[in-house]
């Protein structure tokens, strides 16, 4: 089975300026079937319709609540539906980017931000990925790419705080224990942590923060875009990832982030 008859899921993938959304385009441009998976069905539906549209791919849009194992498991049998149909090929691709983020001082937390930065960003990627993992070892191959970040590698400083590090610090130990688990199964895990990225996430910054931001990266700027507004660098770096020469590769982080 060829690449080009396969369908790579994504989360978070309707912000106009997400990663999430640029990821989905790369994989239809390489000719992958997309489903796109996000809280607002109705958008979700139509980013997948203009993506499809646009590079000529099968492509289903359909509501997700990352943090309830009810709204995940409807998800997952939407998608199955669409493939025992023949609407969309296997599911050969899972990219867990639906996240949030919480620049919020320690002291200033509280319990429920904690529990609903880890419920969105961790167990948003255990659910999902659970629930779409089966198929793929079913089908023997399957490529999964967490997204993590560079907080959780340096202790934050980008601009989530310790509950965000924490998060996606949990996310590196999942995709490392999940890829040594199913070795053997032809699915390989991989995580992401990209550094600062002008997205939606980092809306409500202060100019202060984004110069520090700046300061912070040994190049002086965030990853730069493409003439579409895509994170050239993100985009390319998850596709990476997917491919039939990355059969050997598991629990890779790749770091994205100006030399940090």
């Amino acid at each position: 089975m060829s690449e080009t008859k396969r369908t790579a899921v994504i989360t978070g993938a309707t912000s106009d300026r997400g990663i999430g959304r640029a990821v989905a385009q790369r994989y239809a441009r390489e000719g992958w079937a997309v489903v796109i998976l996000d809280l607002d069905g109705e958008k979700s539906a139509k980013v997948a319709a203009e993506i499809g549209n646009q590079f000529a791919v099968p492509a289903f849009g359909y509501a997700i609540d990352v943090t309830s194992e009810e709204s995940v498991a409807a998800a997952q049998h939407a998608v199955a539906a669409e493939v025992n149909s023949g609407a969309l090929p296997p599911v050969g691709a899972l990219a867990n980017i639906a996240g949030i983020t919480s620049p919020v001082p320690f002291l200033e937390t509280t319990l429920d931000l904690w529990n609903k930065v880890m419920a969105v960003n961790a167990t948003g990627t255990y659910l999902v990925t659970k629930a779409f993992l089966p198929d793929m070892i079913d089908n023997g191959w399957g490529r999964i790419v967490n997204m993590s970040s560079v907080s959780a590698q340096r202790g934050g400083g980008v601009f989530g705080k310790v509950p965000y590090s924490s998060a996606k610090a949990a996310i590196l130990g999942f995709t490392k224990a999940l890829a040594r688990e199913i070795a053997d199964t032809g699915v390989t895990v991989n995580a992401v942590t990209p550094g600062a990225v002008d997205t939606n996430i980092r809306v409500g910054s202060t100019d202060e923060q984004e110069a520090k931001l700046a300061r912070d990266i040994p190049v002086g700027r965030g990853p730069r875009r493409d003439r579409g507004g895509h994170h050239l660098p993100v985009k390319r770096r998850r596709q990476l990832s997917v491919g039939h020469h990355r059969r050997y590769q598991r629990r890779e982080p790749y770091s994205l982030t100006g030399t940090r």
